[in-house]
């Protein structure tokens, strides 16, 4: 189960969380939002990773970085802790203090993460797998995970719970959120260069689709929300199996914070829910 919120978590030298009138120091655990979203079969267990490492290029100390006075990685583990299909939820990461500012938003830190795992090029996948690893070595064994990062500060605990059920009320190996791409970037219509500058159509046919009304409508990742089926992940060596299914999230729900520009325009989305 996710941690309680410990008020008593010691704080690092030196650290926000030391200051009690900083935003780290303000940090609660968010109550379960109203309502009964569809409930996936009790018997399956999901665990919930947020994954959120030290370093990063874009925004320094991106996971940190305050959105309405408020940690960036705050907002995933509200949405997180208030989602009701989670059996587990753990953030993994390289570095203390994001451990210790979990700890305050309520998420159990059973592990800091091996740097070898947490340079910039390092895959999702080996993150997930140590996780996994480190907690069935422990006993605790879970069917799916649930893969949460804090630069999708907008989604909310019912697209979390949307996902977990997806994939457990079909026979999809894994589901992920998505968007809608717009026509002039569909598939038929957007060409590759070769070696020579030679442009061929993505899809590999000769003639694009000339009218946009017989376009077949094209997704792409949005990045909120992954779930895969544990033996997927663990013994294929995928985030996305054979079978993928798209849960369809709205414009005002999705951003992806990556540098300064976009943590401006998550605090004009976040405003407009407020309003």
């Amino acid at each position: 189960m996710p941690a309680e919120v410990n008020q008593n978590c010691p704080a690092l030298p030196g650290s926000p969380l030391a200051d009690p009138s900083s935003p780290w120091g303000r940090i609660t655990m968010q109550k379960s939002s109203a309502g009964e979203p569809l409930r996936m079969p009790p018997t399956e267990q999901v665990l919930g990773i947020i994954t959120a490492r030290g370093g990063s290029k874009g925004i320094p100390r991106k996971n940190l970085a305050l959105l309405l006075g408020k940690p960036l990685l705050q907002y995933t583990a509200e949405a997180a802790l208030a989602a009701t299909t989670l059996a587990s939820l753990i953030l993994s990461t390289d570095d203390e203090e994001i451990a210790e500012v979990g700890r305050r938003c309520g998420l159990e830190v059973p592990f800091i993460r091996p740097r070898e795992l947490a340079a910039d090029d390092t895959p999702t996948l080996p993150v997930l797998q140590h996780a996994v690893t480190f907690l069935e070595d422990r006993g605790r064994k879970y069917d799916a995970v649930c893969v949460l990062q804090p630069t999708s500060p907008l989604r909310r605990p019912e697209h979390i719970d949307g996902c977990v059920n997806l994939l457990f009320t079909s026979q999809a190996e894994a589901v992920m959120t998505v968007l809608p791409v717009p026509h002039q970037y569909n598939p038929h219509w957007v060409y590759l260069a070769d070696q020579t500058g030679t442009l061929r159509i993505s899809t590999g046919d000769n003639e694009p689709i000339s009218r946009r009304q017989e376009l077949p409508t094209a997704f792409h990742r949005e990045g909120s929300v992954y779930v895969v089926r544990r033996d997927v992940l663990m013994k294929r060596n995928s985030l996305y199996g054979e079978k993928l299914l798209g849960y369809p999230m709205d414009e005002a729900d999705s951003i992806n914070i990556d540098d300064p520009a976009d943590l401006s325009r998550a605090e004009e989305l976040l405003k407009l829910r407020v309003d």
